[in-house]
């Protein structure tokens, strides 16, 4: 059995009664769950409308996971963060350069309890069905051979907090060199603060299912990005996590790119007993061929992934990242949510 869930990312959570109207649109293309993006402004201006537009979305049968967007830049999207606005010491470090970076560190109990209060607040006054942790990192500096930047030795975090916690591990400085050390040192810390948050949320809702999103690289000898959630076995292994999901992959990259991520995505998460999800690019880019979405679709379909999503909503039109024929790429995609769907019933 493969694809059995549909979802799309959303960002309208001003007015329940816009987003109901919405929400339908996503029930029409055939999208059985949506993910709310909710910034930190959201959190701190919008809140009283976000458990009523999950009831209305639960009302109309949508399952709804919440994604805290771009909070402290630690997770993906282009949103701003006051935390890093009022927060100006607790920022990830360049480990060469020693600039500091416009990404909160997460490794700071500053941040830690920042973030925890905004989950558990969510967990505790909405009836959502589970959170999506989405494409945690590192600041970006690009190294390694990087299929997505040019090679750089630079990498992050380098702070005092960070200093301090490594040399409290292993005994000496942290070196401004990347080595064995330095590497599962990230790797550890970055997934403490994702699983002791999703350990509280089920302690207040067991029935919440968390997603972990990681980007999608190679990891291989040669190509692979050190943003602290490379290490798959470490993400997928973790009893706190119930869906390992793995990120977009543009249109331009080649077809068995494509297959062995997905082929990687759903061995990984059948090791551990989880649900995979894979990204089909729903804005900003197209395909130049539309059929590129069905071919995708069947693909991820043929290898057995369990949760089919596009980021975003009508192809993100409307914004600065709109697709250049924004609603046409998103009737395309729900043709293939409903086709995968009605080949389940």
């Amino acid at each position: 059995m493969a694809i059995t869930q549909t979802a799309i990312s959303y960002y309208g959570l001003n007015y329940v009664e816009h987003a109901e109207k919405d929400f339908q649109e996503m029930l029409d293309h055939g999208c059985t769950t949506v993910i709310l993006a909710i910034t930190e402004f959201d959190m701190d201006f919008w809140f009283p409308s976000i458990p009523k537009i999950v009831d209305k979305a639960h009302e109309l049968g949508l399952r709804v996971l919440l994604d805290p967007w771009g909070i402290g830049k630690f997770f993906g999207g282009e949103q701003v963060s006051l935390f890093l606005q009022n927060n100006i010491e607790n920022r990830q470090v360049g480990a060469i350069s020693g600039e500091k970076l416009p990404f909160a560190c997460f490794n700071t109990q500053s941040f830690r309890d920042y973030f925890q209060r905004i989950c558990l607040k969510l967990a505790r006054e909405t009836t959502a069905d589970g959170f999506f942790w989405d494409e945690p990192h590192y600041a970006f500096p690009k190294s390694y051979a990087s299929i997505t930047g040019g090679a750089s030795d630079e990498w992050s975090c380098r702070c005092p907090n960070c200093m301090r916690l490594f040399k409290n591990y292993y005994g000496y400085e942290m070196p401004k060199t990347m080595n064995d050390d330095v590497k599962q040192f990230r790797w550890r810390e970055a997934l403490f603060i994702l699983e002791d948050t999703s350990r509280k949320i089920k302690e207040i809702n067991p029935n919440s299912e968390i997603t972990c999103c990681v980007h999608a690289t190679l990891n291989s000898y040669y190509v692979t990005e050190y943003r602290g959630y490379d290490n798959w076995d470490m993400v997928a292994s973790s009893p706190y996590f119930d869906v390992f999901s793995t990120t977009i992959i543009a249109w331009h990259l080649p077809a068995d790119f494509f297959e062995e991520i997905t082929r990687r995505t759903v061995e990984m998460a059948k090791k551990y007993g989880k649900k995979s999800e894979r990204w089909i690019f729903g804005y900003y880019k197209q395909p130049t061929d539309f059929a590129q979405i069905d071919k995708v679709v069947d693909l991820y379909e043929r290898l057995g992934v369990d949760r089919l999503a596009a980021w975003t909503y009508r192809g993100g039109f409307g914004t600065v990242l709109a697709a250049p024929d924004p609603i046409k790429l998103w009737d395309r995609i729900g043709e293939n949510y409903k086709r995968v769907l009605d080949a389940r019933s």
